[in-house]
């Protein structure tokens, strides 16, 4: 497990005081730190550390913890404390499932409902994400390009249930992200894969753009699902 200190890996500032709670600006402050990778799987999250960089109680940064440990972002280790969660191999094989799932109905409904400003947008979005894979930026930065489709994937499929169904897992499904587009190669087959599915959403087929949203979620799962038995994540 990553043995560095809090400060080393995260630059954290003292929460502001603003209309939000507390508590909520702490526990949304550690949940970025978490998805920006910031603090990553296995990293030990020791409280006095916590409250030197946030500048809070130790009441408040137990409670952020209890919360995050529920969404399953955080795991509470007995004579160890907290930790950044580490996907378990089951856990990641059934979340991989429902996102294949999930993200195939929304690719659905993108076909069905948005307007074809959208899907040129989405297309716009595939090639910002090539350029940044080429030009070998760090996994941090490809995951905000990979980002970016999923926004205006999500607009465009106007559909509030699925969105939220997938928001629920979206924070334990990033760490999975992460760990695929991690290995050698993925990130470039992305690419064509993503085109693919612009291409069968353009052309207005539900089912072939469907099919593929599924088979690139799958892909990305033999990829993760290979470095967690293995270890690596």
């Amino acid at each position: 497990m990553p043995g560095n200190s809090l400060a080393a890996s995260w630059p954290a500032a003292p929460v502001g005081r603003t209309a939000a709670p507390l508590r909520e600006q702490v526990i949304a402050a550690l949940r970025q730190a978490i998805l920006d990778f910031h603090l990553v799987p296995g990293q030990r999250l020791v409280e006095r550390e916590l409250i030197e960089s946030l500048g809070v109680s130790r009441t408040t940064i137990r409670e952020a913890l209890r919360e995050l440990a529920s969404e399953g972002l955080v795991t509470v280790v007995p004579q160890r404390g907290a930790i950044v969660t580490v996907p378990s191999l089951d856990d990641a094989m059934d979340l991989y499932e429902v996102r294949a799932s999930l993200e195939s109905l929304m690719v659905q409904r993108f076909v069905e409902r948005a307007s074809d400003d959208q899907v040129g947008q989405l297309g716009r979005t595939v090639e910002h994400f090539a350029k940044v894979v080429e030009s070998g930026a760090e996994v941090r930065d490809i995951l905000a390009a990979k980002n970016r489709f999923y926004v205006v994937l999500t607009a465009g499929a106007s559909s509030n249930a699925v969105q939220q169904l997938l928001e629920a897992i979206q924070a334990r499904v990033q760490v999975l992200r992460a760990t695929s587009l991690s290995e050698p190669g993925r990130a470039h087959d992305v690419i064509g894969e993503l085109q693919g599915i612009v291409g069968a959403i353009a052309a207005r087929d539900a089912a072939r753009a469907s099919e593929l949203m599924a088979g690139h979620v799958r892909a990305a799962a033999r990829t993760a699902l290979s470095s967690l038995k293995d270890g690596v994540a």
